[in-house]
């Protein structure tokens, strides 16, 4: 089996773990195959243009968790191809990494990273891919118990084991400004509570499809009074959902019609959060579109949800400086 064959193999698992279809819905979404996500599909920012430099994707890397024993943590590191090491670079953190790093996968971020450095619509940046952690004994994942938390012990992982271990290789800014992570499903939810949790360390968010609800007793539906209840946060963030997300009609274990609970109501859930977020004055962008609990609208919607929370790169204004009218060539 090929390194790319593994990778795909991976992915189907992760998907299959976490209830996530590319194009086929999740419980409570509307019958299969989904016209709703056949209107979604990748545009040319997600795919490999001509000319265009390609960043190298080292890894997988697997690290020892401390936060989480007994547990390990797969990642890959994305490093652009005008990464030359003499001065720092913003960062880039992404959860379900097999999945973001795919190549022929739903997102394709190496290949969206690559395109949107090399026109310079967002800085040069390191990409962190990371997995949710797998018990080190029998390789079950710890996937819903760690992203579906909202203690401290993810943020750990990410920004006192992880990220550590990348800026030894590499040279990370340590602005917040320059940071910014994302997620999709238990994996928005995740990257919320790390940028809720340290937002001293990411200034930058993008959820999509977020399990913001009641999940296996997970109370992500409490993240609204949570943002109304607290100060203001230093938080960029771009929402992304469908209307066909999974809304508490599920079938019970007997087969039968569970009653409607809107704490499962996913979409319901995103609205709430993201009307939570606008009350409160946070810097927000969303994107409602028609999709089930999958990631094809989120994969569509990548590249744009990147130049708009790195909308504030440095921008030249002088008429003779050609290097900010030049395309960033690759590292000599």
């Amino acid at each position: 089996m090929t390194t790319q064959q593994k990778l795909i193999a991976t992915v189907a698992m992760t998907l299959a773990c976490t209830g996530i279809a590319i194009s086929q819905r999740a419980p409570g979404g509307p019958a299969q195959p989904s016209e709703f996500d056949s209107h979604y599909s990748l545009g040319p920012d997600s795919l490999p243009r001509d000319g265009v430099p390609k960043g190298e994707v080292k890894g997988p890397f697997t690290l020892a968790s401390k936060a989480w024993p007994g547990t390990e943590h797969k990642y890959w590191v994305y490093v652009p191809a005008q990464y030359d090491g003499s001065r720092d670079v913003s960062l880039m953190v992404f959860q379900d990494g097999n999945v973001y790093v795919n190549p022929t996968g739903p997102y394709r971020a190496p290949n969206v990273l690559d395109n949107l450095i090399y026109r310079g619509d967002i800085p040069v940046m390191i990409g962190v891919l990371i997995d949710p952690g797998v018990f080190s004994a029998d390789q079950k994942t710890n996937r819903n118990d760690e992203y579906m938390a909202q203690d401290d012990r993810y943020s750990k992982v990410i920004i006192d084991e992880v990220l550590p271990a990348v800026s030894k290789d590499y040279k990370i800014s340590r602005d917040p400004d320059r940071h910014g992570i994302a997620g999709w499903s238990a994996g928005a939810h995740a990257a919320f509570t790390v940028a809720w949790q340290r937002s001293d360390y990411f200034h930058k968010l993008m959820t999509g499809i977020g399990a913001f609800a009641d999940i296996q007793g997970s109370a992500g539906y409490t993240y609204p009074e949570k943002v109304l209840a607290s100060e203001k946060k230093p938080i960029r963030i771009f929402m992304v959902d469908g209307r066909n997300d999974t809304r508490s009609d599920q079938k019970g274990k007997d087969g039968k019609a569970t009653e409607y609970d809107a704490h499962r109501d996913f979409f319901l859930q995103n609205v709430r959060l993201m009307e939570a977020l606008q009350k409160k004055g946070y810097d927000i962008n969303y994107s409602w579109g028609m999709g089930v609990h999958s990631h094809n609208q989120g994969g569509m919607m990548l590249p744009e949800m990147l130049r708009w929370i790195w909308r504030d790169a440095p921008l030249s204004l002088d008429p003779k400086d050609s290097t900010e009218r030049s395309f960033r060539k690759a590292a000599k």
